[in-house]
């Protein structure tokens, strides 16, 4: 009983902590946002479609804090010919900058524009607005294709002289996961986002990306030996998934306000090489080499801050769960690019970082159960402890050979696995007698064997090493590449009469290899593509013309994959952002008519 009310400060001050991290976070940045005006291209946000063959819908999208003039509008066409445009009515008020009364727009405006004409044309748009704040920004232009008499709606092409949103389809269909997400956000209702990003990441947890974290945290705690205790292993969770909540909210933050993912960044030999050594000397504690702990002097400080030397272990838990967001951060799935897209656009950092953090707690679900079950679960102490120590210790040397697999050769990835897996399986083999032990000796031995195998014949790929041997190695779809704008832009241009589907790829994307492997090998997808022309490009350099490519389409990061009709145009409502079963990856490809 004595040792939870001595836990108890280290739980308040990590509390504090994240308080205060958060409110100095949010605080500034949150200033600078209310200091700085938006960029025209995002206060007044402009798209356009097709409402239908012979009608335009021109639509603004206006920031909170901003508004639109009526009688500022102005449209014309090269390829078409215009009607009159019917402008909704506006809200009238005498406005100073003109020095008279004025109709204006907040919020949001469709202007509904007829036009004749056959084929494509191109449709310019001039209008002006102003932030109640007091600037008024110049006419601004923006221009977009569009195709006229056709059978259907159709969209704006992406990639005109002006950013083009997406608009709403006039057919209707099925709305996707990122526009769902972004219908949270734009709600601005934190009572509502809180708990939505939550159980998306409690979701996300069970992916290949926030699952290493479970070794990294239950070694932590079985290196506790005697002292795990409930209280104990909750409290260093609580401090680790702190750790990773506030980097991972942060990175987040900036890589929205930049413009731009980090993940390319992170994803270099330097930085992946540094983590995976840093994973390797933790595994070697768990192997007895060396007890890993703070130099005593450090120790000695920390204690005497708080009174426990204890204190000392939570601050190196919070800092390795803090390294540990740079595994998570590669992984763009779709609550990540929602948010990330949300903060570049409106540069509403409490919103975008609160659905972040909220998203980080929901990962972190799993690492606090593992920490609060650590008193019933985990053995105290014996042979059973040295044997977990050691299990854990594999695991971990299993995941920084798997960070570091994208920058490494495919054989040096299959050697690698090969001497853990037949070390291990030796090793179990050799030192125990107890039947479960000699079991799971003996699967890893044979897995080993398999990667020994494989690469001695020639195989690189360790999640398929005898894949060459059997002949009977599933094929996925072959893509034409592409590097810049203007290669995409040929290709759709052409199109011959096909849809396409364009596939953003890099080597250190795990769930585009889990693309690659796991659904554009199904028959069913390849039949449901036969008639897509296939355009994919690789980000891995994360050079000028990828982020040109990336920027395009307003992306973060692989993966993603952007479908268009057989005229070019973006399919509204169909983007891909993350990784998908064959199943649900049928149904994102059932817009393709």
């Amino acid at each position: 009983m004595s040792r939870l009310p001595s836990l108890r400060p280290l739980a308040v001050q990590a509390v504090a902590l994240l308080l205060l991290t958060l409110s100095v976070l949010f605080g500034a940045a949150n200033a600078r946002a209310e200091e700085e005006f938006l960029d025209p291209n995002v206060a007044f946000k402009f798209s356009a479609r097709m409402a239908d063959p012979q009608t335009i819908a021109v639509t603004y999208e206006i920031a909170d804090k901003y508004y639109m003039y009526r009688e500022r509008f102005a449209f014309t066409a090269t390829g078409a010919t215009l009607g009159t445009p019917e402008l909704p009515a506006g809200k009238v008020k005498y406005d100073e900058t003109f020095q008279k009364e004025v109709e204006t727009y907040r919020k949001f405006i469709t202007i509904m524009i007829p036009v004749q004409g056959s084929g494509m044309f191109t449709l310019k748009a001039v209008s002006q607005g102003c932030a109640d704040a007091g600037l008024c920004y110049s006419p601004q232009e923006a221009s977009t294709r569009l195709v006229a008499g056709g059978s259907g709606p159709s969209m704006s092409l992406p990639g005109a002289p002006a950013p083009v949103s997406p608009a709403t389809p006039a057919a209707p269909a099925p709305a996707s996961e990122l526009s769902g997400i972004a219908s949270v956000l734009g709600g601005g209702k934190l009572l509502v986002i809180l708990p939505a990003f939550m159980l998306l990441g409690l979701g996300l947890a069970f992916t290949p990306c926030v699952l290493p974290m479970v070794p990294i945290l239950s070694s932590i705690i079985v290196g506790e030996g005697a002292q795990a205790k409930r209280s104990r292993g909750f409290i260093l969770s609580l401090a680790y998934s702190l750790g990773m909540a506030i980097v991972y909210t942060a990175l987040g933050v900036a890589a929205g306000l930049a413009g731009e993912g980090l993940a390319a960044t992170l994803q270099n030999p330097w930085v992946l090489g540094a983590v995976a050594v840093l994973i390797v000397v933790m595994a070697l504690s768990m192997f007895g080499v060396y007890n890993l702990q703070l130099p005593a002097a450090l120790q000695t400080r920390l204690a005497g801050a708080s009174g426990r030397q204890s204190s000392g272990k939570l601050a190196g838990v919070f800092a390795m769960g803090a390294i540990s967001a740079l595994i998570v951060g590669p992984c763009v799935a779709a609550p990540l690019a929602g948010a990330l897209v949300y903060i570049s656009q409106t540069r509403d950092v409490l919103i975008g970082g609160a659905a972040l953090f909220a998203m980080a707690v929901g990962m972190s679900i799993p690492l606090l159960l593992v920490g609060l079950s650590a008193g019933s679960l985990l053995p105290r102490a014996g042979a059973w402890m040295e044997a977990v120590k050691k299990f854990f210790g594999v695991l971990m040397l299993a995941m920084a050979l798997w960070l570091v697999s994208p920058v490494i050769p495919a054989a040096a990835q299959m050697a690698g696995w090969t001497v853990l897996f037949l070390g291990y399986g030796f090793y179990l083999l050799r030192s125990s007698r107890h039947f479960a032990a000699m079991a799971l000796g003996a699967a890893f031995a044979i897995l080993g064997a398999i990667q020994l195998v494989g690469v001695a014949t020639g195989g690189r790929d360790a999640l398929a090493p005898l894949a060459h041997l059997g002949g009977g190695q599933q094929h996925g779809l072959t893509f034409q590449r592409i590097k810049t704008v203007a290669q995409l832009d040929a290709a759709l241009a052409n199109t011959n009469g096909k849809t396409v589907m364009l596939d953003f790829y890099a080597d250190w994307c795990v769930s585009c290899i889990e693309m690659e492997k796991l659904t554009f090998v199904d028959e069913r997808v390849q039949a449901k593509l036969n008639n897509t022309l296939l355009l994919q490009v690789d980000v891995t350099a994360n050079d000028e013309a990828d982020k040109a490519m990336l920027k395009r389409f307003t992306l973060f990061g692989p993966p993603a994959i952007i479908l268009f009709d057989n005229k070019g145009q973006e399919i509204a409502d169909s983007r891909v952002i993350g990784y998908q079963a064959p199943d649900k990856f049928l149904n994102s490809l059932g817009r393709l008519n």
